[in-house]
């Protein structure tokens, strides 16, 4: 299929030293990437070789574009001013090397309101997040991921994420991470017969499509609307594959690279198969 679209790529370990690598050995056509290790608050530190070794790479093979994805402990909405501090913080620090290592944009996860009320929260997430923005240069995207609606989680609809947006007067700079996941967990039908359909819609309601800057492609383990965010492989999951097929065949999200975040047929992470499955789907537009 000629200039076949959308990209077809997935979430590779090892960080700027050996993700290129493991891309190109299952076939990925665009990457993201941990900038640091995930656990913790130390901020990137790479050497400039690396990094040049790195975008260099990238572009010798044709791969992209790149996303880096921020550590797991960001919490904006946290009562404790050192938490949100350090995640905002944290935030900045990985724009930052997304811009020297050209990647497109930053995913994060927005946090938890904890036991707090969920506009108290919000209110703090858009505090924290409009003084980060009015400090920080570059290009790369700020994206907010959405997420399964465990617990108190941030993130669980369109209609809070584009609130957060719109009170931050829809900086230019802030997009949206869709996980295919997190939003059927979150009650978004993706199985249905119309359900991708009735899902776009409402995003570009809520947010705006051209604020979709990333798909992660993943199934799910967790049944439609039971909040459990655990990822399955394409196809092996609750979503099952038919859903995937009408959201590659999207005419409006051809450009939109796809990201895989599998456990992987062997559990080691994105596989060449599943890449395969999505680039097969992509390639006939519907289930055989």
């Amino acid at each position: 299929m000629p200039d076949a679209r959308p990209l077809i790529g997935a979430h590779c370990a090892g960080g700027i030293r050996t993700a290129l690598t493991r891309a190109q050995e299952i076939g990925a056509e665009c990457l993201q990437i941990f900038a640091s290790a995930p656990q913790m608050w130390r901020a990137p530190n790479h050497k400039p070789e690396d990094v040049q070794a790195f975008v260099d790479g990238c572009k010798a093979v044709g791969l992209g574009p790149v996303f880096l994805h921020s550590v797991y402990l960001l919490n904006l909405a946290s009562p404790n001013p050192d938490n949100v501090a350090k995640s905002v913080q944290s935030i900045k620090d990985h724009l930052a090397w997304a811009d020297k290592l050209c990647a497109e944009g930053l995913v994060i996860h927005i946090g938890s309101a904890g036991k707090e009320e969920y506009q108290v929260a919000e209110d703090r997430v858009v505090a924290a997040l409009r003084k980060l923005l009015d400090e920080i240069d570059g290009k790369a995207w700020l994206l907010l991921e959405t997420c399964a609606g465990q617990g108190t989680t941030i993130g669980r609809s369109f209609a809070e994420l584009g609130r957060i947006i719109d009170r931050l007067e829809g900086h230019p700079r802030l997009g949206v991470c869709l996980d295919t996941c997190h939003v059927f967990a979150a009650g978004y039908a993706l199985h249905e017969v119309d359900g991708v359909e009735r899902m776009l819609a409402e995003l570009d309601q809520q947010v705006g499509l051209d604020r979709l800057r990333c798909v992660h492609a993943n199934d799910s383990k967790g049944a439609f609307g039971s909040n459990v965010d655990r990822h399955d492989n394409v196809g092996q999951g609750r979503i099952g594959l038919e859903p995937f097929a009408r959201l590659v065949a999207r005419p409006e999200l051809r450009d939109i690279p796809f990201i895989l975040e599998v456990p992987g047929f062997d559990d080691e992470g994105p596989d060449r198969p599943n890449i395969e499955t999505m680039k097969r789907l992509r390639t006939q537009g519907s289930v055989p």
